[in-house]
């Protein structure tokens, strides 16, 4: 959970920079979109091919413009 205390004299500006910072660290907006809906193990499983699949052309790829 991230937490921002407002410092002395700090602006609300400041202080909301800081909380955005906080959160896109602690990977928590990927987190929710993780959770955001259900997928099916079998959904989850070609998903993860399929995202594999792709990192192979592109380092295939890659290699041979190299």
């Amino acid at each position: 959970m991230a937490e921002v205390t407002l410092n002395d004299g700090e602006s609300l500006e400041s202080a909301l920079r800081r909380f955005k910072r906080k959160v896109q660290q602690e990977d928590i907006i990927k987190d929710v979109k993780k959770h955001s809906y259900y997928l099916k193990p079998g959904e989850k499983k070609r998903i993860k091919q399929a995202l594999a699949r792709k990192r192979l052309r592109k380092k295939m790829r890659s290699m041979q413009q190299s």
